[in-house]
């Protein structure tokens, strides 16, 4: 008579383990996952409380005088521009005096010559003023070949300030008008260089006469 093989009626887990595969994994068993060392640490960090973050120092900010300072020290530091002011040109004619006449001639240098020289001193440093000075009465001389020509440069202000109070219509030559403050220079110049030229003739003279005994 055979032996009654019993029914199982409920899982035996002992039965069941010994049974199961070695390379099977048991679905009621729980496995101990290894994580990385970052993950662990920021999930370490999220159950810790948050650290309060430190305030931002803000930058120290220049006081508005520092702030000028450094604005307007390029524009300190540029070099003031000279306003030159407006002038006028305006064309001259001189010739010395009729009582000049014998010492140009005895001189020894080309009359010409020393009115042009003499005319280059007068207006060196020589500035038209607004005031009109008439022209000078004194009686000219009358060779034309020693008459000195150029032109001027004069200021326009005081230009037109004498235009305004004694040509307002602009009919008058421009030379007209300012001759008389300068051709006393001129002349008085022209006195000046024939007396330089008559010493340092007598000067030469003397050495001559020296060096000959």
């Amino acid at each position: 008579m055979r032996k009654k093989i019993p029914t199982i009626t409920r899982p035996d887990p002992a039965y069941a383990a010994s049974l199961r595969p070695e390379g099977e994994k048991d679905p009621g068993r729980e496995e101990t996952v290894l994580m990385p060392m970052s993950m662990t640490a920021d999930v370490a960090d999220e159950d810790q409380a948050p650290v309060p973050s430190r305030p931002s120092v803000p930058s120290p900010q220049p006081s508005p005088e520092t702030t000028t300072e450094i604005i307007t020290a390029p524009t300190a530091s540029q070099p003031r521009v000279r306003r030159i002011p407006a002038t006028r040109k305006i064309d001259i004619r001189v010739n010395a005096l009729e009582r000049q006449e014998e010492a140009l001639i005895d001189c020894g240098v080309d009359p010409a010559h020393v009115i042009r020289a003499a005319l280059r001193r007068a207006v060196k440093t020589w500035q038209l003023g607004p005031e009109f000075v008439p022209p000078s009465e004194e009686q000219r001389t009358r060779i034309t070949e020693w008459r000195a020509r150029t032109s001027l440069a004069v200021d326009a202000n005081a230009l037109t300030s004498i235009l305004h109070a004694h040509d307002p219509l602009d009919v008058l030559s421009k030379w007209a008008l300012i001759r008389g403050q300068i051709e006393p220079r001129v002349w008085a110049e022209i006195d000046i260089l024939l007396d330089e030229i008559a010493v340092r003739a007598a000067a030469q003279n003397t050495e001559n006469d020296t060096s000959t005994t």
